[in-house]
């Protein structure tokens, strides 16, 4: 184990040239960033994983049912025992020949079937007050964060200048304030992964779970290699447009369309322009070639920007979804369809609709018989819930 330890904490990987971990142990002088201490992230992150249940019951859901916001889900399906033991047991997505059989076992036509699986995979998707309830925790949080971060930036002179950034480095003191700001970061993060196994599943889970891992690596690594710096000012550049993004979920879900719409344009040019403008120019600026000029390459330097590219390669790709989504929503609303810029529908898609409405009078009538209705294999799994894409960072 510990030659496992002292391969893992080389310091040729972790530090640049003629630098070691003795020149970074904290003294009653100056304070350094050790490893140690992201254990506290872990802890805190249950605290923050509780304190939101508490927030969301006795706070959010309160304002949620003052804005009329209904908690009861989508349609249940029809109770049927033959159906629901394909569902739990085979596939929530059967295929033409499957359906074909069940058809002729049910005497059911196929569209029934296929509505009976899209009902039963809508019913375990959560409400939207409960969908609400998650959005304005994170909307609370990234709204404290963002202010708490940039009153602490507008102090420091790396804001102003990033070249400060790499001044003396690695032998840069962390101040309280900057160790609070990054743990606090951290362990919200770590809350954020643990609620994606606790939260309902979305179409981009995978891409999420991807961007809270790389979020969480660079958090650790820039604390641990004390680039705490640069760190702060990636931290602060995020939080301020996911504050936009989950206001107008949140606005969404209370069918405040109007408001949703401007909200949803704010975020969509701040987006862009932040993590296509703002984040090459200023940030992958200083960590490739300011950085590079000032203090040179070595190992961990070469993860830390690998990371900062994967995230850039997963803005880009959200960017994409967010122009797809304006596009559309411009094109329906000037086909007299929907409204520019009415963005309750994306290409997240929580909820499945088929291309006749369930809430339609034949929601609530019995399947046709095979018999006596032909069959129409083509459905329309339309958008569900949600302005924008997640969060991201």
């Amino acid at each position: 184990m510990a030659g496992v330890l002292a391969w893992f904490w080389n310091e040729r990987f972790w530090l640049p040239h003629n630098v070691t971990w003795a020149d970074l142990k904290s003294t009653e002088e100056a304070s350094f960033p050790q490893a140690e201490d992201l254990l506290l992230a872990a802890p805190l992150a249950f605290c923050l994983f509780l304190l939101r249940m508490l927030f969301e019951r006795f706070i959010a859901r309160p304002c949620a049912v003052g804005l009329r916001i209904q908690s009861s889900g989508p349609q249940r399906a029809t109770p049927n025992a033959i159906l629901e033991k394909v569902f739990t047991a085979i596939t929530k997505h059967p295929d033409e020949k499957r359906l074909e059989g069940l058809s002729k076992q049910l005497d059911w036509d196929v569209r029934s079937i296929q509505r009976w699986f899209r009902q039963r995979r809508n019913q375990e998707k959560p409400s939207t007050l409960t969908r609400f309830c998650e959005s304005m925790w994170r909307f609370t949080f990234y709204l404290y964060i963002f202010t708490y971060g940039l009153r602490f930036l507008k102090k420091t002179p790396w804001l102003w200048n990033t070249k400060e950034c790499w001044v003396n480095y690695p032998n840069q003191p962390l101040t309280v304030d900057l160790q609070y700001y990054y743990i606090v970061e951290l362990s919200f993060y770590l809350s954020l992964l643990l609620s994606q196994f606790t939260d309902m599943r979305r179409k981009d889970f995978l891409l999420m779970l991807l961007h809270h891992l790389a979020t969480i690596s660079l958090i650790s690594f820039s604390y641990v290699n004390n680039m705490v710096r640069v760190g702060t000012l990636l931290m602060c550049l995020h939080d301020a447009v996911d504050v936009l993004m989950e206001a107008a979920k949140m606005a969404n879900y209370a069918r405040c369309q109007t408001l949703c719409n401007f909200l949803f344009a704010m975020f969509s040019m701040f987006f862009i322009s932040s993590r296509l403008g703002v984040l090459p120019i200023w940030i992958l600026n200083t960590t490739l070639f300011e950085s590079w000029e000032m203090v040179g390459p070595y190992p961990s330097w070469w993860l830390f920007n690998l990371l900062l590219l994967l995230l850039q390669a997963l803005h880009s790709y959200w960017s994409y979804l967010i122009v797809k989504t304006a596009c559309r929503a411009v094109c329906r609303g000037r086909a007299g369809k929907w409204n520019p810029l009415n963005v309750s529908k994306d290409d997240r898609s929580d909820m499945e609709t088929s291309s006749d409405e369930e809430d339609g009078p034949m929601a609530n009538q019995k399947p046709h018989s095979s018999a006596t209705n032909g069959t129409n294999n083509k459905t329309h799994e339309a958008n569900g819930y949600g302005p924008c894409p997640e969060e991201h960072h």
